[in-house]
Protein backbone atom coordinates (compact mmCIF):
# COMPACT_ATOMS: atom_id res chain seq x y z
CA UNK A 1 0.00 0.00 0.00
CA UNK A 2 2.58 2.37 1.08
CA UNK A 3 4.70 1.42 -2.67
CA UNK A 4 1.46 2.32 -4.21
CA UNK A 5 0.85 5.68 -2.41
CA UNK A 6 4.59 6.60 -3.72
CA UNK A 7 4.19 5.57 -7.30
CA UNK A 8 0.84 7.53 -7.53
CA UNK A 9 2.30 10.45 -5.73
CA UNK A 10 5.58 10.27 -8.38
CA UNK A 11 2.82 10.04 -10.95
CA UNK A 12 1.33 13.33 -9.89
CA UNK A 13 4.78 15.03 -9.53
CA UNK A 14 5.89 13.92 -12.76
CA UNK A 15 2.70 14.93 -14.84
CA UNK A 16 2.71 18.23 -13.00
CA UNK A 17 6.17 18.88 -14.26
CA UNK A 18 6.16 17.73 -17.59
CA UNK A 19 2.75 19.56 -18.49
CA UNK A 20 4.50 22.69 -16.62
CA UNK A 21 7.77 22.16 -19.30
CA UNK A 22 5.55 22.13 -22.17
CA UNK A 23 4.17 25.13 -21.27
CA UNK A 24 7.45 26.47 -20.54
CA UNK A 25 8.87 25.72 -24.23
CA UNK A 26 5.78 26.90 -25.84
CA UNK A 27 5.74 30.11 -24.21
CA UNK A 28 9.87 30.28 -25.47
CA UNK A 29 9.05 29.01 -28.78
CA UNK A 30 6.46 31.53 -29.09
CA UNK A 31 8.67 34.82 -28.45
CA UNK A 32 11.50 32.87 -30.43
CA UNK A 33 9.55 32.62 -33.43
CA UNK A 34 8.43 36.06 -33.01
CA UNK A 35 11.59 37.20 -33.05
CA UNK A 36 12.57 35.09 -35.82
CA UNK A 37 10.43 37.05 -38.30
CA UNK A 38 10.65 40.26 -36.79
CA UNK A 39 14.67 39.93 -37.47
CA UNK A 40 14.30 38.34 -41.18
CA UNK A 41 11.16 38.99 -42.96
CA UNK A 42 10.23 42.45 -40.85
CA UNK A 43 6.48 40.93 -39.97
CA UNK A 44 5.46 42.10 -36.32
CA UNK A 45 3.85 39.03 -35.26
CA UNK A 46 4.19 38.67 -30.83
CA UNK A 47 0.57 36.83 -30.79
CA UNK A 48 1.67 33.50 -32.56
CA UNK A 49 -0.37 30.88 -31.42
CA UNK A 50 1.90 27.84 -29.87
CA UNK A 51 0.81 24.68 -28.08
CA UNK A 52 2.78 21.30 -27.87
CA UNK A 53 5.54 22.92 -30.35
CA UNK A 54 3.33 23.08 -32.68
CA UNK A 55 3.03 27.35 -34.35
CA UNK A 56 -0.09 28.47 -35.90
CA UNK A 57 1.22 31.20 -38.27
CA UNK A 58 -1.98 33.32 -39.29
CA UNK A 59 -1.28 33.80 -42.87
CA UNK A 60 -4.55 36.19 -43.96
CA UNK A 61 -2.41 39.45 -44.11
CA UNK A 62 0.81 37.92 -46.06
CA UNK A 63 2.39 37.68 -49.35
CA UNK A 64 2.76 33.92 -51.10
CA UNK A 65 6.49 34.55 -50.70
CA UNK A 66 6.48 35.79 -46.98
CA UNK A 67 4.12 32.88 -46.44
CA UNK A 68 6.93 30.05 -47.73
CA UNK A 69 9.85 32.22 -46.35
CA UNK A 70 8.10 32.31 -42.48
CA UNK A 71 7.56 28.41 -42.57
CA UNK A 72 10.52 27.98 -43.76
CA UNK A 73 12.48 30.02 -41.08
CA UNK A 74 9.89 28.84 -37.82
CA UNK A 75 10.37 25.18 -38.76
CA UNK A 76 14.01 25.42 -38.32
CA UNK A 77 13.40 26.71 -34.67
CA UNK A 78 14.77 23.71 -32.19
CA UNK A 79 11.50 22.16 -30.90
CA UNK A 80 9.22 23.08 -33.31
CA UNK A 81 7.44 19.81 -34.57
CA UNK A 82 5.09 21.70 -36.77
CA UNK A 83 3.78 24.84 -38.18
CA UNK A 84 0.26 24.95 -38.97
CA UNK A 85 -0.90 27.48 -42.01
CA UNK A 86 -4.04 29.18 -41.02
CA UNK A 87 -5.73 31.90 -42.81
CA UNK A 88 -6.14 33.99 -39.81
CA UNK A 89 -5.22 37.44 -39.82
CA UNK A 90 -2.76 38.92 -37.27
CA UNK A 91 -5.90 40.33 -35.67
CA UNK A 92 -8.30 37.49 -35.94
CA UNK A 93 -5.42 35.56 -34.44
CA UNK A 94 -4.81 38.15 -31.14
CA UNK A 95 -8.64 37.84 -30.84
CA UNK A 96 -8.01 33.83 -30.38
CA UNK A 97 -5.52 33.83 -28.51
CA UNK A 98 -7.83 36.00 -25.18
CA UNK A 99 -9.46 33.11 -25.87
CA UNK A 100 -7.72 29.62 -24.94
CA UNK A 101 -10.38 27.54 -23.74
CA UNK A 102 -12.45 27.87 -27.20
CA UNK A 103 -9.38 27.67 -29.16
CA UNK A 104 -7.79 24.07 -27.02
CA UNK A 105 -11.50 23.06 -27.37
CA UNK A 106 -11.19 23.16 -31.61
CA UNK A 107 -8.05 21.79 -32.83
CA UNK A 108 -8.40 20.97 -36.05
CA UNK A 109 -11.56 21.94 -37.24
CA UNK A 110 -11.10 24.29 -40.09
CA UNK A 111 -10.39 22.87 -43.70
CA UNK A 112 -8.54 25.14 -44.46
CA UNK A 113 -5.75 25.17 -42.45
CA UNK A 114 -2.14 23.62 -43.54
CA UNK A 115 0.17 21.54 -41.45
CA UNK A 116 3.59 22.26 -42.38
CA UNK A 117 6.38 19.44 -40.59
CA UNK A 118 9.92 20.01 -40.60
CA UNK A 119 12.14 19.21 -43.23
CA UNK A 120 15.52 17.75 -43.87
CA UNK A 121 17.33 14.49 -42.80
CA UNK A 122 15.85 12.72 -40.49
CA UNK A 123 12.46 15.09 -39.76
CA UNK A 124 9.84 14.66 -37.01
CA UNK A 125 6.08 14.05 -37.65
CA UNK A 126 4.59 12.22 -40.87
CA UNK A 127 3.23 13.89 -43.94
CA UNK A 128 0.63 10.98 -44.16
CA UNK A 129 -1.07 10.21 -40.93
CA UNK A 130 -0.82 6.22 -39.56
CA UNK A 131 -4.15 4.37 -40.74
CA UNK A 132 -5.71 3.67 -37.26
CA UNK A 133 -8.07 0.80 -37.82
CA UNK A 134 -5.78 -1.20 -40.92
CA UNK A 135 -4.32 -4.03 -39.15
CA UNK A 136 -1.44 -4.41 -40.60
CA UNK A 137 -0.02 -0.47 -40.04
CA UNK A 138 3.45 -0.50 -38.98
CA UNK A 139 3.44 0.58 -35.03
CA UNK A 140 3.86 -0.50 -31.15
CA UNK A 141 1.14 -2.18 -29.76
CA UNK A 142 -0.47 -5.06 -27.80
CA UNK A 143 -4.10 -6.30 -28.07
CA UNK A 144 -6.35 -8.73 -26.50
CA UNK A 145 -8.79 -10.45 -29.17
CA UNK A 146 -11.54 -13.07 -28.58
CA UNK A 147 -12.65 -15.16 -31.69
CA UNK A 148 -15.97 -15.19 -31.62
CA UNK A 149 -15.63 -18.13 -35.15
CA UNK A 150 -13.38 -21.30 -34.96
CA UNK A 151 -10.05 -20.16 -35.25
CA UNK A 152 -6.52 -21.77 -36.37
CA UNK A 153 -5.37 -21.43 -32.67
CA UNK A 154 -8.01 -21.27 -29.90
CA UNK A 155 -10.55 -18.52 -28.86
CA UNK A 156 -8.42 -16.12 -26.65
CA UNK A 157 -5.16 -14.50 -29.03
CA UNK A 158 -2.58 -11.59 -28.17
CA UNK A 159 -1.55 -9.73 -31.10
CA UNK A 160 1.61 -7.66 -30.67
CA UNK A 161 3.06 -5.82 -33.25
CA UNK A 162 6.72 -3.81 -33.21
CA UNK A 163 6.85 -1.19 -36.22
CA UNK A 164 7.05 2.14 -37.19
CA UNK A 165 6.95 4.52 -40.18
CA UNK A 166 10.65 6.24 -40.49
CA UNK A 167 10.55 9.26 -42.67
CA UNK A 168 14.42 9.19 -43.95
CA UNK A 169 14.28 12.51 -45.40
CA UNK A 170 11.78 15.62 -46.28
CA UNK A 171 11.53 18.93 -48.52
CA UNK A 172 9.19 21.23 -49.47
CA UNK A 173 8.05 21.65 -53.90
CA UNK A 174 9.75 24.75 -54.67
CA UNK A 175 8.31 27.81 -52.95
CA UNK A 176 5.30 26.31 -52.18
CA UNK A 177 3.74 24.64 -48.45
CA UNK A 178 3.60 21.38 -50.31
CA UNK A 179 5.82 18.70 -48.65
CA UNK A 180 7.10 15.22 -50.05
CA UNK A 181 9.27 12.48 -47.94
CA UNK A 182 10.55 9.61 -48.52
CA UNK A 183 11.90 6.60 -45.61
CA UNK A 184 11.17 3.24 -44.52
CA UNK A 185 8.13 1.81 -42.96
CA UNK A 186 8.69 -2.13 -41.26
CA UNK A 187 6.89 -4.21 -39.17
CA UNK A 188 6.25 -7.25 -36.87
CA UNK A 189 3.04 -8.72 -36.03
CA UNK A 190 2.76 -11.61 -34.14
CA UNK A 191 -0.03 -14.02 -32.65
CA UNK A 192 -0.10 -15.89 -29.31
CA UNK A 193 -2.73 -18.60 -28.17
CA UNK A 194 -2.95 -17.91 -24.82
CA UNK A 195 -5.23 -21.13 -24.36
CA UNK A 196 -1.87 -22.95 -24.70
CA UNK A 197 -0.21 -23.40 -21.66
CA UNK A 198 2.96 -21.62 -22.96
CA UNK A 199 1.29 -18.99 -24.89
CA UNK A 200 2.43 -20.32 -27.79
CA UNK A 201 3.63 -18.23 -30.59
CA UNK A 202 1.09 -19.27 -33.78
CA UNK A 203 2.15 -16.99 -36.72
CA UNK A 204 4.56 -13.93 -37.35
CA UNK A 205 4.41 -11.46 -40.20
CA UNK A 206 7.38 -9.40 -41.38
CA UNK A 207 6.75 -6.49 -43.55
CA UNK A 208 9.53 -3.97 -44.96
CA UNK A 209 9.16 -1.13 -46.77
CA UNK A 210 10.47 1.82 -48.74
CA UNK A 211 7.92 4.42 -49.75
CA UNK A 212 6.96 8.26 -50.32
CA UNK A 213 4.24 10.23 -49.30
CA UNK A 214 2.99 14.07 -49.93
CA UNK A 215 1.04 16.23 -48.51
CA UNK A 216 -0.54 19.65 -49.82
CA UNK A 217 -2.90 20.87 -47.49
CA UNK A 218 -5.62 18.44 -46.28
CA UNK A 219 -4.45 16.39 -49.19
CA UNK A 220 -1.90 13.24 -48.68
CA UNK A 221 -0.55 10.27 -50.30
CA UNK A 222 1.56 7.03 -49.60
CA UNK A 223 2.72 4.75 -51.64
CA UNK A 224 5.42 1.81 -50.74
CA UNK A 225 7.04 -0.94 -52.53
CA UNK A 226 6.86 -3.54 -49.71
CA UNK A 227 7.99 -7.24 -48.84
CA UNK A 228 5.92 -9.26 -46.48
CA UNK A 229 6.67 -12.82 -45.37
CA UNK A 230 4.83 -15.08 -42.59
CA UNK A 231 6.17 -18.13 -40.60
CA UNK A 232 4.60 -20.14 -38.43
CA UNK A 233 5.54 -20.76 -34.84
CA UNK A 234 7.36 -23.78 -33.40
CA UNK A 235 4.81 -25.06 -30.82
CA UNK A 236 2.46 -24.51 -33.07
CA UNK A 237 4.13 -26.41 -35.76
CA UNK A 238 4.71 -29.61 -33.25
CA UNK A 239 1.07 -29.78 -31.89
CA UNK A 240 -0.35 -29.73 -35.70
CA UNK A 241 2.72 -31.98 -37.05
CA UNK A 242 0.28 -34.99 -36.66
CA UNK A 243 -2.99 -33.12 -38.18
CA UNK A 244 -3.78 -33.51 -41.65
CA UNK A 245 -6.27 -30.23 -41.68
CA UNK A 246 -3.57 -28.04 -41.46
CA UNK A 247 -1.46 -27.54 -44.71
CA UNK A 248 1.63 -24.97 -43.94
CA UNK A 249 1.96 -22.34 -47.05
CA UNK A 250 5.31 -21.04 -47.74
CA UNK A 251 4.00 -17.17 -47.69
CA UNK A 252 6.66 -14.69 -49.29
CA UNK A 253 5.59 -11.78 -51.66
CA UNK A 254 6.56 -8.52 -52.85
CA UNK A 255 4.04 -5.79 -53.97
CA UNK A 256 3.27 -2.35 -54.81
CA UNK A 257 0.72 0.37 -53.38
CA UNK A 258 -0.60 3.86 -53.30
CA UNK A 259 -2.93 5.15 -50.42
CA UNK A 260 -4.73 8.95 -50.85
CA UNK A 261 -6.31 10.41 -48.06
CA UNK A 262 -7.93 13.75 -47.63
CA UNK A 263 -9.37 15.61 -44.10
CA UNK A 264 -12.49 16.95 -43.57
CA UNK A 265 -13.67 19.15 -41.15
CA UNK A 266 -13.81 18.50 -37.77
CA UNK A 267 -11.35 15.53 -37.28
CA UNK A 268 -12.98 13.66 -39.97
CA UNK A 269 -10.76 11.55 -42.37
CA UNK A 270 -11.27 9.78 -45.47
CA UNK A 271 -8.85 7.60 -47.55
CA UNK A 272 -8.90 5.01 -50.11
CA UNK A 273 -6.22 3.10 -52.38
CA UNK A 274 -5.18 -0.45 -54.22
CA UNK A 275 -2.22 -2.32 -55.08
CA UNK A 276 -0.69 -5.63 -56.34
CA UNK A 277 2.01 -8.37 -56.22
CA UNK A 278 4.48 -8.44 -58.52
CA UNK A 279 6.62 -11.33 -57.00
CA UNK A 280 4.78 -13.97 -54.88
CA UNK A 281 4.54 -17.56 -53.73
CA UNK A 282 2.87 -18.95 -53.92
CA UNK A 283 2.54 -18.43 -57.49
CA UNK A 284 -1.15 -18.87 -57.91
CA UNK A 285 -1.89 -15.80 -55.43
CA UNK A 286 -4.36 -13.53 -57.41
CA UNK A 287 -2.72 -10.39 -56.89
CA UNK A 288 -4.98 -7.32 -57.00
CA UNK A 289 -6.39 -5.63 -53.64
CA UNK A 290 -8.39 -2.24 -52.73
CA UNK A 291 -8.42 -0.46 -49.61
CA UNK A 292 -10.39 2.30 -48.13
CA UNK A 293 -11.75 3.78 -44.76
CA UNK A 294 -13.10 6.85 -42.86
CA UNK A 295 -11.84 7.85 -39.46
CA UNK A 296 -12.49 10.27 -37.21
CA UNK A 297 -10.33 11.78 -34.37
CA UNK A 298 -12.70 14.33 -31.99
CA UNK A 299 -11.19 17.96 -32.36
CA UNK A 300 -13.07 18.49 -28.98
CA UNK A 301 -10.46 17.68 -25.84
CA UNK A 302 -12.19 15.74 -22.64
CA UNK A 303 -10.31 18.28 -20.63
CA UNK A 304 -10.34 16.56 -16.92
CA UNK A 305 -8.63 13.79 -18.55
CA UNK A 306 -6.73 15.24 -21.53
CA UNK A 307 -8.09 12.69 -23.92
CA UNK A 308 -9.94 12.50 -27.38
CA UNK A 309 -12.52 10.17 -28.63
CA UNK A 310 -11.65 8.20 -32.04
CA UNK A 311 -13.37 5.98 -34.11
CA UNK A 312 -11.79 4.51 -37.33
CA UNK A 313 -13.40 1.72 -39.90
CA UNK A 314 -10.76 0.14 -42.56
CA UNK A 315 -11.73 -1.97 -45.45
CA UNK A 316 -10.02 -4.14 -47.72
CA UNK A 317 -10.68 -6.30 -50.73
CA UNK A 318 -8.78 -8.68 -52.21
CA UNK A 319 -9.11 -10.51 -55.51
CA UNK A 320 -7.72 -14.13 -53.77
CA UNK A 321 -10.46 -13.63 -51.58
CA UNK A 322 -12.93 -13.16 -54.76
CA UNK A 323 -13.19 -9.41 -53.61
CA UNK A 324 -14.89 -10.07 -50.09
CA UNK A 325 -15.22 -7.09 -47.16
CA UNK A 326 -12.71 -7.79 -44.71
CA UNK A 327 -13.89 -4.84 -42.25
CA UNK A 328 -11.67 -3.85 -39.36
CA UNK A 329 -13.56 -1.18 -36.55
CA UNK A 330 -11.88 0.47 -33.96
CA UNK A 331 -13.02 3.15 -31.00
CA UNK A 332 -11.84 4.49 -27.67
CA UNK A 333 -9.56 7.60 -26.55
CA UNK A 334 -6.48 9.06 -26.98
CA UNK A 335 -4.41 10.39 -24.25
CA UNK A 336 -2.79 13.88 -25.17
CA UNK A 337 -0.57 13.60 -22.14
CA UNK A 338 0.64 10.27 -22.10
CA UNK A 339 3.19 10.51 -24.73
CA UNK A 340 6.53 8.81 -24.83
CA UNK A 341 8.85 9.63 -27.40
CA UNK A 342 6.08 11.77 -29.72
CA UNK A 343 4.12 8.75 -29.51
CA UNK A 344 0.05 9.25 -27.94
CA UNK A 345 -1.57 6.29 -26.32
CA UNK A 346 -4.79 5.40 -27.25
CA UNK A 347 -6.76 2.65 -26.13
CA UNK A 348 -9.36 1.03 -28.67
CA UNK A 349 -11.98 -1.57 -28.76
CA UNK A 350 -11.61 -3.09 -32.30
CA UNK A 351 -14.09 -5.59 -34.40
CA UNK A 352 -12.77 -7.57 -37.21
CA UNK A 353 -15.02 -9.52 -39.73
CA UNK A 354 -13.49 -11.06 -42.31
CA UNK A 355 -10.29 -13.33 -43.51
CA UNK A 356 -7.52 -12.62 -40.71
CA UNK A 357 -4.56 -10.87 -41.86
CA UNK A 358 -2.43 -13.53 -40.40
CA UNK A 359 -0.46 -14.45 -43.22
CA UNK A 360 0.24 -18.23 -42.69
CA UNK A 361 -3.88 -18.36 -42.32
CA UNK A 362 -5.24 -15.84 -45.19
CA UNK A 363 -7.99 -18.59 -46.57
CA UNK A 364 -9.38 -18.38 -43.03
CA UNK A 365 -12.58 -15.79 -42.75
CA UNK A 366 -12.57 -15.21 -38.54
CA UNK A 367 -14.57 -12.78 -36.07
CA UNK A 368 -13.41 -11.26 -33.60
CA UNK A 369 -13.31 -8.50 -30.71
CA UNK A 370 -10.53 -7.40 -28.67
CA UNK A 371 -9.11 -4.44 -26.57
CA UNK A 372 -5.57 -2.93 -27.56
CA UNK A 373 -3.15 -0.26 -26.71
CA UNK A 374 -1.71 1.85 -29.28
CA UNK A 375 1.49 3.96 -29.78
CA UNK A 376 1.99 5.94 -32.80
CA UNK A 377 4.08 8.69 -33.73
Amino acid sequence: MVTLRVMVALGIMLSTTIAHATTADDTYIAGYAAGVLKQNLKLDMPSLIVRDGVITLPTGSLEAADQAKAVQLLSEIPGVQAVKVSEMTNEQSMTALTQPVQVAGAENVSATDSIILPTGLLPTGHLFKPLLADPRWAHFSVAYRNYQTDNFAGKDIASVSLGETIPIYRSNFGQSTAQWEAGIQAGVFSDFNLNASSSDLVNTDFIASIYSSVRAGQFSAFGRIYHQSSHLGDEFLLGKIHTSKFERENLSYEGADLKLSYELPYGVRIYGGGGGLFHKEPSVLRPWSAQYGIEFRSPWRINFASMRPIIAADIKHFDENNWSADISARAGVEFDNLQVLDRKLQILVEYFNGYTPSGQFYKDKVEYIGLGAHYHF
